[in-house]
């Protein structure tokens, strides 16, 4: 009989039963008892037990039939206490949108519906597939796991709807109501280097294991729907293919499947045999190029070699598909390599691989330095002809981590509106982020715009969106061609998109030199955001089709892993591809003088990778900043206590991370509620939760998990979610008669406390004229306009301007605000909660003692007697206050230096 997963909960004497009744032997018989572990086997337990079959007889709701041509998606969600007003769906686009909340239109017999037209997403969903989550309609909690849509599984209804069905507590999706599997081998893996595990949807009879053509094991009467096997005599052997069949008890279907060996990949049987510490790549000289490519499974990879990094597909009058190709040798460690002689930079590559998965599968490598046009072909590069005048001189800049003023911006944002003013030749790439000189003139106003803006805003960092070669068209230059970055292609190339011209690889390294020296020259840092925690794709990408299944996490299924939430994660725990990210950051590093790198989605990173990467780039540079976010986008197999993840924090070695909670006590982002207001937006009342928590933050703590103010970096807003003046717009509504007065006196609260806290502060570009996006609180396929900084608002809200430019300065060179442990700031800084609504503290330096009082926007005015005694060194508000009886108004902030 099938195995069914039954709609209705048994009894807690009859889960009991099925536990106890479960515990059955393994194939091994001389250790009868190694397989009880429930954690080992999860189908064991209640599972096999056989209920009596309950097919579902129900009526199903239907939705109104679609036009032709159209599909649409049905999901219903059966819960046992019926609950569907204070449940919902948050569901999105694998590869593609961030999630929403959908709520249940309808009710029927099996429960909860919802439907709609799949429309709603890409032309693509149907390949990318949707990610699916269960939880309540106002809050996360009781959320499911993520449970992905893959629709090759799901058939259309003759309404032209797929249907899914979801049964609480199951995290699975179902094609039908009786919540029936078909006859799979879900599981065939390597769990261990002596462990192979087999587990099906319903029960077996037969199963036999393989070793290439030698039968391991065979048995009968199996009457269970996991098998598991252990290498007692040998162990098993890298290079050998595993096979499982299986025979169904109630169909008699056999079926086989390969056994994967990704087990196998962090084990010490695999490490010993095949990690490989030496250089990887196109290794340059004048006299020869040495390619080295690790492919330790691969039966024979070529070596192509073209004159023109373009292909005819892009580009028949430029391009060319012309080229020479070497058979390379396989040696030690698995790594495949060729020499060629001669002078060879300034030409492209290629590698053709073959090996169990793929046949002569053309791929970039992973290690190529710079790219063709779209990323197509790796360059052999002779970085000396790259080079600034200069260059040789050049070099980050010194400065420590709590005096940072960090402006996170993309490329194109700085130079995309009309506004900048700038060549408009250099719009939007590398060229017009260092074009001086530009101007915006309003009513016989003129300010400074792009590169001369950040120099005068005064900043000493600038962090960059990612600038590696993404998988985009790098010629297109209307909004389809903007991309926030986040969808990896060559991690060691930068993106042609933002050269000039983008079919050369040598010019978007030149460019980009002289990017980082125009703002080492500035005194200005340049920080790198990296994103090794996901490729655009993962199936076919250089990494799958080198090393097949040992760069990216799988589920217990086989199923890509998706913590990033974009379809796939890496596994940085295995070696190589530690190795790699570790070879990565050092070459950037080194290359294009860099000052520190932004991690997306630390949390994916193992907290052992984190680390060696960081005390491999401060042997280079002591002074080198990393920093990330500290948790994951979707649910990884990472094991939580191995994470690079918040919880972990206090074992971050040189690194530190977002600290989220400042910024939610001060504006409520993140995943609260549009609508919620934090202590610097609420204009009608003090929260006291938040005042402790942004005193703590104040003080360099990340919430109650760190008091290290190294590890943290503050901030309000980035490049996700809303713009500051959007959020407080949001948070009000559309109907509010909040006034832009108000609502920059409150962006300018929250940014001032920011900057005069301990850790290091970052800002989102633009907050320093009120940027706006329109309300757009997700832009990273809106375009450029929406994106653009508009620098008329520098006129429209000078203050504003002039009170960033006065806090930047003050973070940058008060020794007060850098102390650099928990003990000297514990010492030095006094807070006065005397008064609810003023967060009011001093801090001794060797500079003199200083005064910082930040006014809730929900009081008026405050009195605070006599600071004659005093020097005012910021006032947010130019308040004319007397010092002998000085009056703070709402949402003002104020620091003060205390006469000896």
């Amino acid at each position: 009989m099938k195995r069914k997963m039954i709609l209705f909960c048994l009894s807690a004497s009859l889960l009991t039963l099925g536990c106890l009744a479960s515990c059955q032997q393994t194939v091994n018989e001389e250790d009868e008892n190694q397989d009880k572990n429930p954690d080992d086997n999860p189908s064991d337990i209640g599972g096999d037990e056989e209920e009596e079959d309950k097919e579902f007889t129900g009526t199903l709701f239907q939705p109104p039939k679609l036009p032709d041509g159209e599909k649409g998606i049905v999901i219903r969600y059966n819960r046992k206490d019926a609950d569907y007003e204070n449940w919902c769906l948050w569901i999105w686009e694998v590869n593609g949108s961030e999630g929403e909340i959908y709520n249940f239109s309808n009710v029927d017999d099996f429960g909860g519906v919802f439907y709609i037209n799949l429309s709603n997403w890409s032309n693509d969903v149907l390949t990318n597939g949707l990610g699916i989550i269960t939880r309540k309609a106002t809050s996360w909690d009781g959320q499911s796991a993520d449970m992905i849509l893959d629709f090759s599984n799901f058939t259309i209804d003759e309404n032209g709807y797929y249907n899914v069905f979801i049964s609480e507590g199951e995290d699975t999706l179902f094609n039908n109501p009786n919540l029936e599997f078909e006859d799979e081998i879900t599981m065939a893996s390597f769990l261990t280097e002596s462990r192979i595990r087999i587990e099906t949807t319903n029960t077996i009879d037969i199963c036999k294991i393989y070793e290439n053509e030698e039968l391991l094991y065979s048995g009968e009467n199996i009457n269970k729907t996991n098998v598991v096997y252990d290498f007692k005599d040998k162990a098993p052997s890298i290079t050998s293919s595993y096979r499982v069949e299986v025979t169904f008890i109630e169909t008699g279907k056999l079926l086989t499947a390969e056994i994967s060996k990704r087990g196998l990949y962090n084990s010490d049987l695999f490490n010993n045999e095949y990690y490989y510490d030496g250089k990887l790549g196109a290794i340059y000289s004048e006299t020869e190029t040495v390619f080295k490519v690790w492919s330790p499974l691969s039966e024979k990879i070529s070596l192509r070699i073209y004159d023109n990094g373009t292909p005819t597909s892009v580009s028949k009058t430029l391009g060319s598909d012309e080229f020479t190709e070497y058979e390379m040798k396989k040696g030690e460690k698995g790594v495949f390599e060729y020499t060629l002689s001669g002078n060879n930079e300034g030409k492209y590559y290629t590698y053709v691989v073959t090996n169990s998965k793929f046949k002569n599968k053309e791929i970039v490598d992973p290690y190529a330095k710079s790219t063709g046009v779209n990323g197509l072909r790796g360059m052999i590069v002779d970085f000396s002809k790259t080079n600034p005048d200069g260059w040789e001189k050049d070099k980050s800049l010194p400065y420590s981590r709590t005096e940072l003023t960090i402006y996170e911006t993309h490329v194109a944002d700085v130079t995309s509106s009309e506004t900048w003013g700038g060549n408009k030749e250099n719009a939007k790439k590398f060229a017009g982020l260092y074009e001086t000189g530009t101007t915006y003139t309003e009513d016989d106003k003129t300010v400074k715009t792009g590169f001369d803006h950040i120099k005068e805003l005064g900043v000493n960092t600038v962090q960059l969106l990612p600038i590696f070669d993404q998988a985009n068209d790098e010629l297109a230059t209307d909004d389809t061609a903007f991309n926030w970055g986040y969808n990896p292609l060559n991690y060691n190339s930068l993106d042609g998109i933002y050269s000039s011209n983008p079919y050369d690889g040598y010019q978007k390294i030149k460019e980009f030199k002289t990017l980082v020296k125009a703002y080492h020259d500035a005194g200005i840092n340049i920080i790198m955001d990296v994103v090794y925690n996901h490729v655009n794709g993962a199936e076919g990408s250089n990494f799958d089709v080198l090393m097949p299944e040992y760069f990216f996490r799988y589920d217990a299924k086989g199923k890509y892993s998706n913590g990033s939430a974009c379809g796939n994660e890496t596994a940085s725990e295995n070696l190589m591809m530690r190795k790699f990210m570790v070879d990565s950051t050092e070459f950037w590093a080194k290359e294009y003088h860099l000052g520190g790198f932004r991690f997306d989605l630390m949390g994916c990173h193992d907290l052992e990778t984190m680390n060696a990467i960081v005390k491999n780039l401060k042997a280079y540079d002591e002074n080198i900043f990393v920093h990330g976010e500290p948790w994951t986008g979707g649910t990884t197999t990472l094991s939580s206590s191995d994470q690079a993840s918040q919880s972990n924090i206090n074992k971050f070695e040189g690194f530190g991370a977002f600290n989220d909670k400042i910024r939610d006590a001060l504006i409520k982002g993140g995943l609260s509620a549009v609508s919620d207001l934090g202590w610097a937006t609420n204009i009608e009342n003090v929260n006291g939760a938040d005042e402790i928590n942004i005193m703590s933050g104040i003080k360099g703590n990340t919430g109650t998990l760190s008091n290290d103010p190294l590890k943290a970096t503050n901030y309000v807003t980035c490049h996700d979610n809303y713009t500051l003046y959007d959020r407080i717009s949001a948070a009000y509504g559309e109907d509010s008669e909040l006034t832009d007065a108000k609502i920059a006196d409150m962006a300018t609260l929250a940014n001032s406390i920011v900057f005069t806290s301990q850790g290091t502060s970052f800002m989102l570009a633009g907050e320093e004229m009120l940027r706006t996006k329109g309300g757009d609180g997700n832009s990273y396929a809106s375009g450029y306009e929406v994106n653009a900084l508009d620098y008329s608002r520098l006129i429209d809200f000078e203050n504003v301007y002039n009170n960033y430019q006065s806090l930047i300065d003050l973070k940058k060179n008060l020794s007060a605000l850098h102390y650099t442990t928990s003990k000297d700031i514990e010492a030095n800084l006094l807070f006065d909660t005397s008064r609810n609504g003023v967060i009011d503290y001093t801090i001794k330096s060797d500079k003199g003692t200083y005064r910082f009082l930040h006014i809730n926007p929900s009081l008026d005015k405050v009195e605070l007697g006599d600071l004659s005694n005093c020097e005012v060194i910021l006032d947010t508000k130019n308040n004319e206050s007397s010092l002998d009886n000085f009056v703070a108004l709402s949402s003002e902030s104020i620091v003060l230096k205390l006469k000896a």
